[in-house]
């Protein structure tokens, strides 16, 4: 275990456990906060509280008698907030057989005695995991960041559609349900506060009897004054998915639900309107938890993401996902482990990586350019023409923003077959402080509007990029890298490895306006 580590066991207890036996989701959640802000304060060495939760799926349950084991430790820190990520795995006892449970990430926030002002130290990067955490959790930060904007735009969505009643629907007050919590001493941390694990224990409770599919769950707290006043502080707000199964674990279905409108006349338009609200806001938070698990069940060698789904509804959360998942493609690619320097000319480096049916290439090589100006040059694809003979035309197809953007690009023909074309995504980011890299990384996506042509041969890239790491103020290290799916027979054949590499490096953009064509060909 590292040095930043905290790992937490814990037997299940039948007082842990819920009426099927199985511990229950509040107290899992309570020990994965406590271990979790054990590990931010051992980073910060002060008093740390939990802001937030990214969503949270248990993909097994466990059971009476079984063991649980928590590792946690912090991916990144930011100024005052850090990220720290959660394992969790469940054990037999009996047959030693160990499963993944869920793995989480939860932000915490430094919260140092008086007005004292914190900065958090960085993270010591010790391991090939840690580094790719570490630049993963800043994609992580990205769409927490923006996920209010994309879900305020699908509340907007959803407000046009038929909120018309389904015959036999549930009143959404029918599952209404309150709970009040004395906090007494055991309900508090090391602080003397009740911390968010048993927060959220109180509310998977509340949840659980209400359980209508998601489940809504506000936390507010009064001191005796406020309690007096009728003053109540919000604490949190989260939303709960729960599934219903019958004796022999099969999943059953929930009768549908309606937004409550039985209210007094008085107060009717009010009650209304938060109902509605609230119905529009559950199907809003539902497009995001399908984008985001569609996205992270996909195959590693698909060819291509859909950027325009088939249902218009997904489309913004999807784009969301899309986009990370670029990123983090090329993030895992480079720091995966096995690389092999196969040639090395005039400084350039060429490594391969085999991994089952999938060849990768990185080339390494030192440039006399500031690496913002080379950042510059290669993440605007619209320059290649310029220097890039493998680029007959280049266009624009969708300026997302200011990080992502589609283009269409034909390329010309190899010797017995059509010209060829993409539609790519690029997506750009620039380092967060001076030892991370740029990073330009590639993806291949389907848009209907740009379907495949009969004049050219629709290519795809699974995955590619650039590094760009500053060396000085004038000079920059660059790595390209490109993973190309082929069949394990073309890859028995070592011979024909040099012929491959020349094929696998038409489908990335070149590095030619740094050095010659020449090293390449004579690989």
């Amino acid at each position: 275990m590292e040095p930043g580590d905290v790992c937490m066991c814990q037997s299940v207890f039948p007082a842990h456990a819920n009426q099927r036996g199985e511990l229950s989701a509040g107290q899992l959640l309570k020990w994965m906060d406590a271990a979790a802000c054990l590990a931010a304060e051992k980073h910060a060495g002060v008093s740390c509280v939990t802001a937030s939760m990214d969503d949270i799926q248990f993909e097994e349950a466990a059971r009476v008698g079984q063991i649980i084991t928590i590792k946690a430790k912090v991916n990144r820190a930011f100024k005052t907030s850090m990220e720290v990520g959660i394992k969790v795995k469940v054990q037999d006892i009996l047959t030693k057989v160990e499963k993944i449970v869920s793995v989480a990430y939860a932000t915490y926030v430094a919260k140092p005695v008086g007005a004292k002002k914190i900065e958090l130290e960085p993270v010591k990067l010790l391991s090939t995991e840690d580094h790719l955490e570490h630049t993963l959790a800043t994609e992580r930060r990205r769409i927490r960041l923006g996920y209010e904007q994309v879900f305020q735009k699908l509340m907007q969505e959803s407000n046009k559609e038929d909120t018309s009643e389904v015959e036999d629907a549930v009143s959404t007050g029918l599952t209404h349900v309150q709970s009040i919590e004395l906090v007494q001493p055991p309900h508090a941390n090391h602080h003397g506060n009740t911390f968010g694990g048993q927060i959220m224990a109180w509310m998977e409770t509340v949840a659980s009897i209400s359980a209508s599919v998601e489940v809504g769950v506000r936390v507010e707290a009064y001191n005796c004054e406020e309690w007096i006043k009728d003053q109540a502080r919000h604490i949190n707000s989260a939303f709960l998915i729960f599934n219903t199964v019958n004796d022999k674990g099969e999943l059953l279905t929930f009768p549908r639900i309606k937004p409550t409108t039985e209210m007094c006349y008085c107060l009717v338009y009010f009650f209304i309107k938060d109902g509605v609200r609230r119905y529009h806001g559950a199907i809003a938070r539902r497009r995001i938890r399908l984008a985001r698990k569609c996205m992270l069940s996909a195959k590693e060698d698909q060819p291509s993401d859909l950027w325009e789904t088939s249902n218009q509804k997904y489309v913004l959360a999807f784009q969301a996902y899309v986009s990370y998942s670029n990123i983090a493609a090329l993030t895992h690619l480079a720091a995966k482990p096995g690389w092999e320097v196969t040639s090395t000319l005039d400084g350039i480096k060429i490594w391969i990586h085999e991994e089952g049916d999938t060849l990768s290439l990185k080339v390494e090589m030192q440039v006399k350019i500031p690496s913002h100006l080379a950042f510059s040059l290669l993440s605007d694809f619209t320059f290649r023409q310029e220097w890039d003979k493998h680029f007959l035309t280049c266009e624009v197809l969708q300026d997302v923003n200011e990080d992502e953007k589609i283009y269409y690009i034909t390329s010309p023909p190899m010797t017995g077959h059509k010209p060829r074309d993409f539609v790519i995504l690029v997506s750009q980011r620039q380092p967060c402080k001076p030892s991370e890299p740029y990073m330009v990384a590639v993806k291949s996506v389907t848009l209907t509007s740009m379907p495949p042509s009969s004049e050219y041969c629709r290519s795809q890239v699974l995955c590619a990029g650039f590094q760009i790491y500053s060396d000085s103020n004038s000079s920059c290290t660059m790595l390209e890298d490109v993973a190309v799916v082929r069949t394990l027979r073309a890859l028995k054949y070592c011979k024909k490895r040099h012929a491959l590499f020349a094929n696998c490096c038409l489908l990335l953009p070149k590095l030619y306006v740094f050095t010659s064509i020449k090293p390449f060909i004579l690989i």
